[in-house]
């Protein structure tokens, strides 16, 4: 238990009680139409909220209503829609709104800022990243760009940005990340730690559903540098519909989208992230460390007899929100799961997968959850299922 030893936890029902009668986040879960019993894949997706059904329905309305007037004249206007929801993100990044922008997916993202900064840097193992790895790898290559996901999607390790970022700058490399796995759970420090750019996609912690709208950061010291992929809504607004031939980028991140924002896939996010703003990123940064601890008090205590074993960092400081919890027959095991009402995903080759998202999963959630797999263990009624991985897992 080292590296965590300051959060205890009692292993009695009353204890999850307790603390969830005691919990200032509670109220949230009631505000989320939850598919399943024990809802803990929030990492891969998560849920719809009311408001994110609200600001649906109210783009639907506005379309009704505005036509194409709605560019110019919904509330708020549909031709800054990406801007605004990059105001509504900056906080949780620790960025400035300029420096944020809503568009496109993650892997257009992602191309199009490493297409503009330059290569990339591969990690070739998920299991674990040491900072030292990545400094002796930029030393051994001829390196442009690093590029790095915040949190490993398989174990849940939580990277050191800052150091990681100094580490590139002091070799003259750009610092880059995929943020997939911790905006909404993680706060962020992206211009604080001098940061070059970054990407994040909407559907995970921000619940904005499947399929959502990414987004992307580029730092301020950025601005002015031609996008490798420019499309016309990167252009500058005040002449954007000129449709002049030579292409004039936003001053901003803004230079860095490439088509107008889909606003129907676009207005969920602005429902949840009212959610997040509320509850507050450190409130819920807290509350998703203490359910990953006393997950893992859990697991080493009633799980790790019946051959589990935590895969993810014990260090407050080094987790992400989801827990990987490794067992040799996890497939299966993750399948008779999800058919006893407790929603989670498995990861090649032995890790499935267990969020505790903070806005709609408490500690009576966590410790049903051990339950469960304990006596499915103890059963051994997960043997009944094949072994041949599905599409999806």
């Amino acid at each position: 238990m080292d590296g965590d030893l300051a959060r205890t936890h009692d292993l009695g029902e009353a204890y999850a009680r307790e603390r969830d009668a005691a919990d200032p986040l509670a109220d949230f879960a009631d505000r989320f139409h939850l598919p399943d019993e024990l809802y803990l894949d929030g990492n891969s997706l998560g849920p719809v909220s009311d408001a994110a059904e609200q600001h649906v329905d109210a783009m639907l309305s506005a379309w009704r209503e505005y036509g194409i007037r709605g560019w110019t004249e919904s509330d708020p206007p549909w031709f800054t829609y990406g801007e605004s929801l990059g105001d509504d993100l900056a906080p949780l990044l620790g960025a400035a709104g300029e420096e944020c922008i809503v568009t496109g997916t993650t892997t257009v993202n992602i191309h199009t800022l490493i297409g503009t900064f330059l290569d990339t840097l591969d990690a070739d193992d998920d299991r674990g990243v040491l900072v030292n790895e990545v400094v002796a790898a930029m030393d051994e290559r001829e390196v442009g760009i690093v590029f790095m996901p915040s949190v490993l999607f398989r174990s849940g390790q939580l990277l050191d940005v800052e150091a990681i970022t100094e580490a590139a700058h002091e070799r003259d490399v750009l610092a880059g990340f995929d943020l997939a796995h911790s905006v909404g759970v993680v706060p962020h420090e992206l211009s604080a730690h001098g940061v070059d750019f970054a990407v994040w996609c909407s559907y995970k912690y921000l619940n904005a559903g499947p399929g959502a709208v990414a987004g992307l950061y580029v730092n301020e010291r950025h601005f002015g540098t031609m996008p490798a992929l420019a499309g016309w809504w990167g252009h500058d607004k005040e002449t954007q519909f000129d449709l002049n031939l030579t292409f004039t980028p936003a001053e901003d991140a803004g230079a860095w989208q490439i088509s107008a924002v889909p606003m129907l896939s676009t207005a969920p996010l602005a429902g949840s992230l009212e959610l997040v703003h509320e509850a507050g990123i450190d409130r819920i940064r807290e509350k998703s460390l203490e359910l990953t601890s006393y997950l893992m008090t859990l697991v080493d205590e009633r799980l790790a007899e019946r051959g589990c074993t935590v895969g993810t960092p014990r260090v407050p400081e080094r987790r992400g929100g989801h827990v990987a919890i490794e067992h040799p027959d996890a497939y299966r095991l993750s399948q008779a799961l999800r058919d006893r009402g407790a929603i989670v995903d498995f990861r090649e080759p032995n890790v499935i997968r267990v969020c505790p998202a903070p806005l709609y999963v408490g500690f009576r959630e966590v410790r049903a959850f051990v339950d469960l797999l304990a006596d499915l263990i103890d059963e051994r009624t997960y043997e009944a299922y094949d072994t041949e991985r599905g599409d999806i897992t």
